[in-house]
């Protein structure tokens, strides 16, 4: 995008002896360069004509009928170019004082100058006041301030300055309709000063020695280095001066006696003399009672000891971590154990299930001798049970008599006969399904089972 601009420069008036700003913004891509022209020509820059801000801001000082001209500002970039331009016109009357004269400055301190002047020669009845322009030698025109009195003021006390350093001044005097011209530039310089006061800070190292330290101020100044003095409290005459370089900020003190008070004082000094010193009182006596109170420490003895008790800590944490596994181990793998053990009891004392077509002529003889003997256990507990009643109840003869039952007629072909056989001779038929007697018989259901018929003998 070609130069175009933002903020054009203005026309303006101004009384000899000021100041006149022009400012030119302009934006475009690639970014314009600003040029300043004056009457057509490049400007050149000087003491009192200062370009700033990218070339975008035009700045005069101290103005006078020279300055009065046309001033144009060009903006330019690849795309195109642009320009405008601005008068100044420098008010000036016939009626205006002269410059002021005879301006002097005196140096009063490092801080301070005196600056002084006289009225101007001619045209002095309408001065309304004078005003002191300041700045240092060294620094830039636009660096410059001012400080302004009445019209029946001839000499000012300018403070807060910097020692050791070069100021210029001069002075103008202003009317209603304008500032004459400036006087004369006097440059004066400052006295040096002495170094400020440095903050010292006293350490105790042990019983017989003490470091002191300091931190260099901020308005210390240009020093070349440091004074320390000690000395006992009780005595007049100081151990001393240490001369140590500026950028030596801590000095041990050795040596020393732990029975007294020590009073340590430390100033800096530079060409112009030595500054404020600063003092500070220190007692090792209380070094001494907590060293005999706290014996020192074996420190290698300690740390062995520390060494040891962690490593044993260590060992024990091990041994207690491979105990808690070794019983969970154990635990579990006894819980196991217990599992198969109750699992091949119970295999052991069931009775196989033989299928009925496997079953041997052997296998139910067993079970039917294994059946009598549980029967006839059963009818001796009985039998057991009826004496005990007897004995415990007897009956009178005649009553047994009565009690006595009628021979029992010959067993019906439904009640169950128990007679004696011998083992040899006894035999169990498999009994076979009620279905299918039933079916074989024809479906008659009062015939006789043939598991309940006599055995045959032989």
């Amino acid at each position: 995008a070609p130069a175009e601009f933002v903020q054009h420069p203005q026309s303006i008036s101004r009384p000899v002896g000021t100041t006149a700003i022009f400012t030119c913004v302009a934006q475009g891509e690639p970014p314009p360069q600003i040029t300043w022209l004056r009457n057509g020509q490049i400007l050149e820059t000087s003491d009192h004509i200062k370009l700033k801000n990218n070339n975008s801001t035009l700045s005069i000082y101290g103005i006078n009928q020279a300055d009065e001209a046309i001033y144009q500002c060009i903006a330019e970039n690849s795309a195109g170019s642009t320009q405008a331009s601005a008068r100044l016109t420098v008010l000036w009357s016939d009626g205006l004082p002269g410059p002021p004269q005879s301006v002097k400055a005196e140096t009063v301190s490092a801080t301070t100058i005196q600056v002084s002047w006289k009225k101007p020669l001619q045209n002095t009845t309408e001065i309304i006041g004078y005003v002191l322009h300041i700045r240092k030698a060294a620094d830039p025109v636009e660096m410059e301030y001012q400080e302004a009195v009445s019209n029946s003021t001839f000499q000012k006390q300018v403070t807060d300055l910097e020692p050791s350093t070069s100021y210029s001044f001069y002075i103008k005097a202003y009317t209603s309709r304008g500032a004459s011209k400036a006087s004369e530039v006097t440059v004066v310089s400052t006295l040096g000063e002495v170094p400020a006061t440095p903050s010292l800070f006293i350490k105790v190292l042990n019983s017989t020695a003490v470091q002191a330290t300091w931190e260099p101020s901020i308005k210390l100044g240009q020093h070349e280095g440091f004074k320390l003095f000690y000395r006992k409290v009780h005595l007049s005459q100081y151990t001393g001066p240490v001369l140590l370089p500026g950028n030596v900020t801590a000095y041990n003190i050795t040596q020393l006696d732990a029975s007294v008070v020590y009073e340590v004082k430390l100033l800096a000094y530079n060409q112009h003399g030595d500054g404020n010193s600063t003092v500070r009182f220190v007692s090792l006596r209380e070094t001494v009672e907590r060293t005999v109170l706290n014996p020192p420490c074996d420190c290698m003895k300690d740390e062995q000891s520390n060494k040891t008790s962690t490593t044993g800590i260590i060992i024990g944490i091990h041994i207690g971590v491979t105990c808690i596994i070794f019983c969970v181990l154990f635990l579990m793998f006894g819980y196991r154990g217990r599992l198969l053990m109750c699992k091949e009891v119970p295999e052991q004392l069931s009775t196989p299930q033989i299928p009925r077509s496997q079953r041997s002529a052997t296998g139910l003889i067993l079970n039917g001798a294994a059946r009598r003997d549980r029967d006839d256990r059963d009818l001796n507990g009985k039998q057991l049970d009826m004496n005990e009643l007897e004995r415990l109840f007897p009956a009178s003869p005649s009553q047994e008599q009565q009690d006595k039952p009628a021979p029992s007629p010959p067993a019906s072909h439904g009640n169950t006969q128990i007679s004696t056989l011998r083992l040899d001779e006894f035999s169990i038929i498999e009994e076979q399904p009620d279905s299918l007697l039933t079916a074989s018989r024809g479906g008659d259901p009062a015939a006789p089972a043939p598991g309940r018929a006599p055995a045959n003998e032989g």
